[in-house]
């Protein structure tokens, strides 16, 4: 798979640049297995990286220009790195590169100007982290080109600043780490507190099935951000600094000094953080009926304490859990649209994606993309 896309890169940029590119970079998408909304919130998550993934290939230029070709979007944008600044136009997608040259030159890497073709397969506005993947490849491609070396977790934390402080989506720290940080065949248990990570083998036995309903949704337009100052009401609320150090028995006891919504936006991020460590163990120990539970604990949880899923990612959960092979299944990234993620036993995973594009398609009109994933590595430079 990977040589094959190396040539259609190389390719594409002698097409468009007219000549080879010194370096072909590589960020992956990834899928969350369980811990959604926690990692804003101090919390635990365990994502894995998937085969899915965003391409740049890139040669220096000898002046302070960055020269950006999209294959997805058929658009080119240019800025300087004397003064970036994002776009106004239609070239928003651009503006993660940007961020990431923004960030990079406020913490003082001296970088070179760059020809750049970006391609990528990870759906946008499907909750499996375009953006985080898109930001860690541009770090990736800048810092190669420049002979900089920065730490894997150097290069997720740049990039979610440039999220933040750029982009303007105020996010946590898990895209960018799993992108950064993916070990093959596994996810990755993460503290979002400590950053400390711990890597979770997926059995064999088991496959990863991400369903994409196709309903769409825009990160900095959505309540995420809403569901974020939420949390840090509760958390000043309840006497804390962050919802990491609540326990469900301390919210129980005070969960009257609280308003009902920012009580059960709360409930979800402190029942999860208890369920992610309960998955990884669960997964370690193959105890595939425990990992379930806990997956569809954890929709139930997003669907009805924190108000984030949709009558499209309900439905896909609950057309799951009728097909062979099911394990598990809930909605996964940030929410009001995008895919579930289903665990499913290795040797049903064919039938199981037919059958549940079947349903869907029965149900809606609206033909669903699945996707069979395994956990990839993090960020390669070829």
């Amino acid at each position: 798979m990977n040589e094959a896309v190396i040539e259609h890169m190389r390719g594409a940029f002698e097409r468009h640049f007219g000549a080879a590119p010194s370096y072909i970079v590589r960020a992956p998408g990834r899928v969350n297995l369980i811990g959604e909304h926690t990692d804003y919130n101090q919390g635990f998550v365990m994502p894995l990286a998937i085969n899915r993934a965003a391409w740049m290939a890139a040669r220096q230029r000898n002046d302070r220009e960055v020269l950006l070709r999209s294959e997805n979007f058929d658009r080119d944008a240019r800025f300087s790195l004397d003064g970036v600044e994002k776009d106004e136009g239609e070239d928003t997608w651009s503006d993660y590169v940007r961020g990431v040259a923004y960030i990079l030159q406020d913490v003082g890497c001296s970088l070179r100007g760059m020809d750049a073709v970006v391609w990528g397969d990870v759906p946008i506005g499907a909750g499996l982290s375009s953006s985080a993947a898109l930001e860690v490849a541009s770090i990736q491609a800048f810092a190669t080109l420049a002979n900089l070396r920065i730490k894997a977790l150097d290069v997720a934390l740049f990039a979610q600043r440039a999220e933040v402080e750029f982009v303007g989506v105020n996010c946590g720290i898990m895209d960018q780490m799993i992108s950064a940080l993916g070990v093959a065949g596994h996810a990755l248990a993460i503290d979002c507190r400590t950053l400390d990570y711990q890597a979770v083998p997926l059995p064999d036995e088991l496959t990863v099935v991400i369903a994409d309903t196709m309903k769409r949704r825009g990160l900095v337009d959505s309540k995420y951000n809403e569901r974020r100052r939420e949390c840090e009401k509760g958390a000043r609320l309840l006497g804390a600094s962050s919802l990491r150090d609540v326990t469900p028995e301390m919210l129980e006891a005070r969960q009257n000094a609280l308003p009902d919504r920012v009580m059960r936006r709360c409930r979800h991020v402190i029942t999860e953080n208890v369920r992610v460590l309960a998955c990884a163990e669960a997964l370690t120990g193959k105890n595939f009926a425990a990992a379930g539970e806990l997956l569809r604990q954890s929709h139930v949880s997003l669907r009805d304490d924190y108000e984030v899923s949709s009558p499209e990612l309900d439905l896909m959960v609950d057309l799951a859990f009728g097909q062979p092979g099911i394990i598990g299944a809930r909605m996964t990234g940030a929410g009001f649209g995008g895919c579930t993620v289903n665990l499913v036993s290795a040797g049903c995973a064919q039938k199981f994606a037919h059958s549940l594009t079947e349903k869907y398609a029965e149900k809606t009109g609206v033909k669903p993309s699945l996707y069979i994933s395994t956990a990839t590595a993090g960020a390669q430079v070829f």
